[in-house]
């Protein structure tokens, strides 16, 4: 029986999720092309850059894919050729098709502020988180002293969880190094006039007003114009750091640019009712011009749509059209506190994180099986730090 050829391009929770289900029918060859060899969780990150361990985050596509048949490509994919089917990486492979699922992810947007690239750190990867976090580490050591101001900017999802993570962290690495007592100056810095503005009012009101009895500073209608080495210019006035942490912009990945996708304003990929570009060639997740773009449920939903709809062409039927899913939203904002929005519900405080909890064990048991899940998920219990000086102390990494 001829097989059909897919090719899946794209190593986070789109392209890994269609893979893992395609992969399950023997009628397909699947390849998968992802730049890295790690399936990486972005929801756990700031918890990796405040002391957590990178098994939160990191999972070996070997692991992934453990006992299954396919075809793990390493590498970058630069081009697509429509009439010849194929899609070619970096390094000139060249991989036919019948159809391609694309799933590439988003990139860092610096918006071309002046010193942001060379000076702010980020946690858009494990190996940013791990950086980040030998910083707060290694500044300590040197200068004896906390910093003077340490700087989130972003008032997404990203930045209140950071943000939120940052005081009772500092204050214990900064206690096992023996300095004495005083306040953190932990700085969250948004353009918007509210933090998490795709939310509803409300939440973003319980959020600054949380993030704030954790001694976190807000600044709203706030504009970086650029950073040097010890300061962030904001509002034409300079704002004293060696810690800024970027996570205010993306913008989607330059191959849909590159290779004459139909992008929107927003620079998201155009598609159709099936989530195609072209027939034959779907995008996904983050990339695609859909509802709800951007939210890892999102990109699961709509792998699961694909390789369902992939299926169904292989039996000779009709796809069925694509509906977006809303998601829950749950956004932590410190230890043991979150905000979540179920449809209409609100749920604050300890119940909330509850369910942020449950929903990482969901998140990996998409991708592993129950018990290697579990270990994974119970992980989160684990210090992870450079420093010898901490790793030799036993104090509780704070959730």
């Amino acid at each position: 029986m001829a097989k059909h050829n897919i090719v899946v391009v794209g190593g986070g929770f789109a392209g890994v999720k269609t893979a893992l289900k395609l992969v399950e029918d023997k009628r397909f060859n699947v390849t998968l092309i992802s730049r890295r060899d790690d399936f990486q969780v972005y929801g756990t990150l700031y918890r990796v850059s405040t002391g957590g361990s990178k098994q939160l985050a990191s999972i070996p596509l070997t692991e992934v894919f453990a006992g299954k048949k396919i075809n793990i490509v390493i590498g970058t994919a630069s081009s697509i050729d429509r009439q010849a089917r194929t899609v070619t990486t970096d390094d000139k492979q060249v991989f036919g098709y019948e159809a391609v699922v694309l799933g590439l992810g988003v990139t860092t947007n610096f918006f071309g502020i002046e010193g942001l690239e060379k000076y702010s750190y980020g946690i858009k990867s494990p190996a940013d988180a791990e950086e980040l976090k030998r910083h707060l580490h290694t500044q300590i050591e040197k200068t004896k002293q906390l910093d003077l101001n340490y700087v989130v900017v972003g008032g997404g999802p990203t930045g209140v969880e950071l943000a939120g993570a940052l005081p009772a962290y500092l204050s214990k690495i900064a206690q096992q190094h023996g300095l004495p007592k005083r306040k953190i100056h932990v700085d969250l810095i948004e353009a918007g006039p509210r933090l998490i503005p795709r939310m509803p009012k409300d939440i973003s009101r319980r959020i600054a007003r949380h993030l704030r009895r954790e001694g976190v500073k807000i600044y709203l209608k706030t504009i970086v114009q650029g950073q040097t080495a010890d300061n962030l210019i904001i509002n034409n006035k300079p704002l004293r750091s060696h810690t800024v942490i970027w996570t205010a912009g993306v913008t989607n990945h330059p191959f849909f640019q590159t290779n004459g996708f139909q992008l929107t304003r927003g620079g998201k990929v155009r598609v159709d009712q099936f989530l195609q570009a072209e027939p034959g060639i779907y995008v996904i997740g983050d990339n695609a011009d859909t509802a709800y773009s951007g939210m890892a449920q999102t990109a699961i939903n709509d792998a699961l749509y694909v390789s369902k709809t992939l299926k169904r062409i292989a039996d000779g039927k009709d796809p069925n059209p694509y509906h977006a899913k809303k998601p829950i939203y749950v956004f932590p904002a410190g230890p043991d506190w979150a905000a979540t929005l179920w449809g209409p519900l609100r749920i604050y405080g300890r119940p909330a994180w509850g369910l942020r909890r449950l929903a990482d064990l969901i998140a990996y048991t998409d991708y592993q099986p129950l018990q290697l899940a579990t270990k994974r998920w119970l992980a989160d219990s684990i210090e992870e730090e450079f420093c010898s000086h901490c790793s030799s102390h036993s104090l509780p990494h704070p959730k």
